[in-house]
């Protein structure tokens, strides 16, 4: 999908993340499933991952990120306009975990749904606040990835258990002031015809949970791992390369690219492939997992605040999910 011209500049006013308390190692794993620290670094990069506590959804994750996005951008939640949510483990099927997190803040004139996108679902959202505020429909728009994917993990599975954690990442987004950033360029898109390559087979309509199947893990996550690592370098690099393009920015005016933090071999692979040196790739995946939509939402909060980049900088986001689904975004800042 390509860019339409905006009427008006749409730039981030603010970002934030929040990630559960409770760490799960390497080693940890171990003692669960046949493997090791070594095994799953190797093959992945991860060391550790954050796992939400039993009474901590989806929506009071989203919420402590939202919090830190809107008092950076300066922000009362009373003014919020829209609210999006990205997410694959709602909190219910409906209301929207949206409704949830516009009831916390307490944003009573926003406009609040869900996206499911997987773990494009952040940039997503970006590109759908970035349409709707340049047209002039809303004045501002706060956006989050948050997912709990311990909740659809199966934890006997080792080929899947050692991906994933939980947390949420957000962001403000509003027109831009005079010599502010904005976001220059983006470009999502979807092949349906793969969806079997990474998916929860079970509980929902297809497949609802039932007493029969319920100890058969089908509500939990299956991927093709070789096919999709094959998929994800393509798509990504392909969608980069077009916001890149689009933007009028070459690989060395980029100060930071922000991938999606799934593997570590897709993310070297990406960098390689997209000329930028691996000093300019932000990776927290060691310490996180694979947090699906919240995983570049927490990279790109993380990034910004450890000064990863600055004002004025060119950075790109590019991601890749299930879906398939694969989006990126430049972005001026």
């Amino acid at each position: 999908m390509s860019e339409d011209k905006s009427v008006t500049d749409v730039c981030i006013a603010g970002t934030g993340s929040y990630v559960p308390e409770k760490i799960l190692t390497n080693e940890e794993l171990a003692q669960m499933v046949d493997t090791s620290d070594e095994w799953i670094f190797t093959r992945t990069g991860i060391r550790e991952r954050r796992i939400a506590a039993d009474g901590e959804f989806t929506s009071h994750m989203a919420t402590h990120a939202a919090r830190r996005a809107l008092e950076q951008a300066g922000m009362e939640a009373s003014e919020l306009e829209l609210i999006i949510v990205a997410t694959i483990t709602p909190d219910t099927f409906t209301p929207a975990t949206a409704c949830y997190v516009q009831q916390a803040l307490g944003s009573y004139k926003a406009v609040a749904f869900d996206i499911s996108a997987a773990c494009s679902g952040f940039l997503y959202a970006m590109k759908l606040a970035k349409r709707l505020i340049s047209d002039g429909a809303f004045q501002n728009a706060l956006i989050i990835g948050a997912e709990k994917l311990s909740a659809v993990t199966n934890w006997q599975d080792r080929s899947t258990c050692v991906l994933f954690g939980d947390g949420a990442g957000a962001a403000v987004l509003r027109p831009s002031k005079p010599s502010e950033g904005a976001i220059l360029a983006t470009e999502m898109g979807t092949d349906g015809s793969l969806t079997h390559l990474l998916n929860i087979p079970g509980g929902a309509i297809a497949c609802p949970t039932t007493a029969a199947n319920v100890d058969q893990n089908l509500h939990t996550l299956t991927m093709l791992g070789k096919e999709v690592f094959k998929h994800a370098v393509n798509r990504m690099k392909d969608a980069a390369e077009k916001v890149i393009t689009r933007a009028g920015l070459q690989p060395e005016d980029i100060a930071c690219v922000i991938p999606h933090q799934a593997n570590l071999r897709i993310i070297d692979a990406i960098a390689d492939r997209l000329a930028v040196p691996n000093d300019r790739v932000f990776v927290n995946l060691d310490r996180y997992g694979n947090t699906s939509a919240a995983a570049v939402a927490i990279a790109l909060d993380e990034a910004h605040r450890t000064g990863a980049f600055k004002r004025g900088d060119a950075i790109v986001m590019v991601v890749f999910g299930a879906g398939l689904t694969w989006a990126a975004a430049a972005v001026r800042w």
